[in-house]
């Protein structure tokens, strides 16, 4: 590809493009150990290390143009400056791969909970009816029917764009992070449907504000195709805000989901066990495998976005009625001692809420509540989700999530802090996740339920007591 095709539509500040727009370019990396002779190499100031520093090894591998944010002069191969590296990495990677979101049916998945579910009850939906899907998400991403494990939940542009490219699938399901958002990882990504399941408490350490996040979370709409369409929870305190702020800003078309008369998928009547909405002019139930509430809304969107693919619905419902959940939400594991266990990833105050009222609507005798908190991680949302593990189980065991760069001594320390001041006597604390796990298992009675938070589906980064890899593997 030559250099004038691989920059369009690229802001670029400075840079002398007239004497080098025919340069042949033959890659793209944003590393300088990934280039090779004839790549453009993107310099990211990223926030552990700045790419600036390794033009020079860029170079030395055959980097053949530089694109970054600094006055750099000297340089013995062409230098693009741009305002920002990230967002250039995005328009030139979709430009490289021909803009293949443009020729795909894609549907992006934003919100703090659900989005996971979410994407894997669409995905059985639109499977089921005889489509095929790519899945881009927290669990894992499936490409062509092969799965390739994920590294975060939106992949870096480069990565996104080199997948949608790969893809042959009928439709391509993505989650999207306020982290992937904020990191402009789907920049020079086209939607044709964006979803917004709801929004809580989390990730403040990143984003510093309950505004801030919802601002980051707001802009996946503003990448909707111009035919596409914003599927939103409006039961949602920031889903109905969104509708309002969207509502006359954008040409794209708003499809409600909620308890309100003016809900374009109006939901009747509301019980754990299955929900009636109103679609059109019929009541239809829908009862998913899976229970809770939250687990309905979930529900609803892939209906609803379902629909709007213009997919029977008696297929649909039929479908979604079938699902049997995801690997690490809310995943129920019978006990030989007549107990249950639940595995949830749930990591956010709202998230525990659901987890634990699920389990006691579900006829749980008693709760043991066995979580803990990340290092590094947003310690503003600690208390809160002490005081509801506090409030709803009958007991519950703190121990240690993933430690990230925080020792073990300072993690046994906070979380001995937290449950003196703002737990209760129910609760104890057990620094070794698997013997926390063990400990709950071997006091358990048939009739209770030891609902484990925080991990879900993933793997141990830590070595504990018991050689297991994960909270499935420790409890089976």
């Amino acid at each position: 590809m030559r250099l004038h095709h691989l920059l369009n539509k690229l802001k670029i500040e400075s840079g002398d493009m007239d004497n080098n727009r025919s340069i042949v370019v033959s890659g793209i990396a944003d590393r300088s150990m990934d280039v090779k002779k004839g790549f453009v190499f993107v310099a990211i100031s990223g926030f552990k290390t700045n790419g600036h520093k390794y033009i020079n090894e860029a170079i030395c591998n055959g980097a053949s143009v530089i694109i970054g944010e600094g006055d750099i002069a000297g340089l013995p191969v062409p230098y693009i400056k741009v305002k920002n590296s990230r967002k250039a990495l995005g328009v030139i990677a979709s430009n490289f791969y021909s803009n293949p979101s443009k020729k795909k049916n894609v549907i992006g998945i934003t919100g703090t909970n659900g989005k996971t579910t979410t994407s894997y009850m669409l995905k059985h939906i639109l499977e089921t009816s005889g489509l095929t899907c790519t899945i881009i998400g927290t669990n894992q991403n499936v490409i062509n029917g092969e799965i390739v494990q994920s590294v975060n939940t939106t992949p870096s542009s480069l990565v996104l764009q080199r997948i949608l490219s790969a893809s042959k699938d009928d439709v391509v399901i993505m989650e999207v992070s306020s982290h992937g958002l904020m990191q402009s990882r789907v920049e020079g990504v086209e939607f044709d449907f964006c979803l917004f399941t709801n929004m809580s408490h989390d990730h403040l350490d990143y984003h510093n504000s309950m505004e801030e996040y919802f601002r980051v979370k707001t802009s996946l709409f503003e990448k909707l195709k111009d035919n596409g369409c914003a599927v939103i929870n409006i039961d949602d305190f920031w889903g109905e805000r969104l509708v309002k702020l969207l509502k006359g800003k954008v040409k794209n078309k708003l499809y409600t989901i909620g308890q309100s008369a003016s809900s374009h998928l109006r939901i009747i009547n509301i019980r754990n066990s299955g929900i009636t909405v109103k679609v059109k002019n019929d009541l239809v139930r829908i009862c998913p495998f899976i229970p809770g509430i939250h687990n309905l809304y979930n529900a609803l969107m892939a209906v609803a976005t379902a629909n709007l693919l213009n997919i029977d619905e008696q297929g649909i419902l039929a479908s979604i009625n079938e699902f049997k959940g995801v690997e690490g939400r809310f995943e129920v594991i019978g006990l030989d001692n007549g107990a249950t266990a639940v595995v949830d990833y749930a990591h956010t105050p709202d998230a525990i809420f659901h987890c634990l009222r699920t389990a006691k609507q579900c006829g749980a005798k008693r709760l043991i509540h066995v979580f803990g908190f990340r290092g590094d991680r947003d310690s503003s949302k600690w208390q809160e989700m002490l005081s509801i593990a506090s409030e709803l189980s009958d007991q519950y065991i703190l121990t240690l999530d993933d430690l990230n760069s925080v020792s073990h001594k300072k993690m046994v320390e906070l979380i001995e802090c937290f449950n003196n001041n703002y737990g209760n006597e129910s609760g104890v604390i057990i620094s070794d996740r698997t013997l926390a796990i063990k400990q709950a298992m071997e006091q358990s009675v048939p009739g209770d339920w030891i609902i484990i938070t925080g991990k879900g589906h993933e793997i141990y980064q830590q070595n504990y007591h018991l050689k297991t890899v994960s909270d499935r593997d420790t409890i089976t």
